[in-house]
């Protein structure tokens, strides 16, 4: 990801910490031999993997359209105090660049690791559960959520399947066609007289209560209740599409103007959760009316 650059480095401080062993190092950009770019790959993919675990390692951080490369730094160090190491940008308005690795710190190494796709249905097609940070919306009405309550659902979630976190620009946000990506929408409850969060402020905030949730959920004494298993959002896309195919041929709704009654079967559908095995027993009810209208 870094054009015309090449990664040096001087190693030093190696020191063992309960969870494995970690590496302080400095960076610097020039061009030369691509000796070092090996072994810091090597050393950042001992140091992630001797402290994720399976659940937090399928919570996918989503920052759409972020403009400015610090910030993109500054949230995968907020990301990796709080042990997620799965970053994806949703078209970028920047490079990874020099600032982006600075203000990243220690967590250079989920930086450029990080997946780079051109849409958010790209970032979340394999997810069965998609949260979208927003201010609270008096136009747009979605489901809600405070951030305790996020922690714990990704926490249960993010055991079978991967989720994801998703934030929006800087300075605009996400796009009202983004949140109703979303299954819920989360609100950091701030100060209402000045509520302006930064980036990496919001991703810190919110990574901390699924990692609050998480180790709550190790320190219980209770086994788990057995897990539903839920769609992918590619899965549900593709329902919604069969019903307003459907909904279409009945006559339910307008060919010319599906979107206000689609939008308000999202929400329904968005807060109701179904299952996979609902799901495509939904999908068998709409199959079913098909061939009837068909005949």
């Amino acid at each position: 990801m870094l054009k015309n650059r090449k990664t040096g480095g001087s190693i030093s401080d190696k020191h063992r910490n309960g969870s494995g062993y970690f590496l302080n190092f400095w960076f610097y950009y020039r061009k030369g031999s691509d000796h070092f770019t090996q072994v810091y790959g090597n050393i950042a993919q001992f140091e992630i993997t001797s402290w994720k675990t399976p659940m937090l390692n399928n919570v996918k951080v989503v920052l759409v359209g972020t403009s400015h490369s610090g910030n993109i730094g500054s949230a995968a160090r907020a990301m990796k105090v709080m042990g997620l190491t799965n970053l994806v940008l949703v078209d970028p308005q920047c490079e990874i660049d020099e600032q982006a690795i600075a203000l990243a710190a220690g967590a250079a190494d989920i930086v450029q690791a990080a997946l780079i796709v051109n849409t958010l249905n790209d970032a979340v097609a394999d997810c069965s559960l998609v949260v979208g940070s927003s201010a609270r919306s008096r136009t747009l009405e979605w489901p809600m959520l405070e951030p305790r309550e996020c922690g714990k659902k990704f926490v249960e979630q993010g055991a079978m399947s991967q989720v994801a976190l998703v934030f929006g620009r800087e300075r605009t946000g996400l796009t009202n066609e983004e949140l109703q990506t979303c299954h819920y929408h989360v609100c950091i409850p701030a100060n209402p007289e000045y509520s302006s969060l930064n980036l990496a402020m919001a991703v810190q905030t919110l990574s901390y209560e699924v990692r609050m949730a998480y180790l709550e959920k190790q320190q219980s004494q209770y086994q788990p209740n057995e897990v539903a298993e839920y769609p992918r959002h590619k899965e549900l896309e593709m329902f919604f599409s069969h019903l307003e195919k459907v909904a279409t041929k009945t006559q339910f709704i307008s060919d010319e103007q599906p979107g206000k009654v689609m939008n308000k079967l999202r929400r329904l559908f968005n807060r109701a959760r179904p299952e996979a095995q609902e799901l495509n027993i939904l999908r068998g009810v709409l199959t079913s009316i098909e061939k009837k209208i068909n005949q």
